[in-house]
């Protein structure tokens, strides 16, 4: 008789996530405490981070749309962004969030409200703060 090893004690894989960040002026070490919270966010949370997504300039979204694509591709869980305000202005952040929804991914916050999982009123992963 083989015995299998108990699921704990098994590398198993979380629900796989994309970061977000929109680094509009930003300097490099805020670059890599912004990047680094996305990771120990993932890691405390049990999620897989597949790779951070970085928007440099305000008026071309590749980043996004490139993240769009990957959210699409892959069946991801949803995006991981510091705060909110990484979506952009009110007006594009409206537009992205929608953009979103639509794919089906969660958007979950280190910091800031919740957004609801598509198709619920409840708020998905909360994190609330750093630790």
């Amino acid at each position: 008789m083989i015995l299998e090893p108990l699921t704990e004690q098994r590398h198993v894989t979380g629900p796989l996530v994309f970061g977000y960040l929109r680094l509009v002026r930003v300097s490099r070490a805020r670059q890599l405490a912004l990047t680094m919270a996305i990771s120990d966010y993932c890691r405390r949370h049990e999620l897989t981070l597949a790779g951070v997504y970085m928007e440099r300039c305000s008026s071309t979204p590749s980043a996004f749309v490139g993240m769009l694509d990957a959210l699409t591709a892959t069946r991801s869980y949803g995006v991981v962004l510091p705060t909110p305000s990484h979506l952009g202005p009110k007006a594009i952040a409206a537009e992205r969030r929608s953009q979103l929804t639509e794919t089906g991914a969660h958007l979950l916050l280190i910091r800031g409200e919740q957004a609801a999982p598509p198709g619920e009123g409840t708020p998905s992963l909360t994190a609330g703060g750093t630790e």
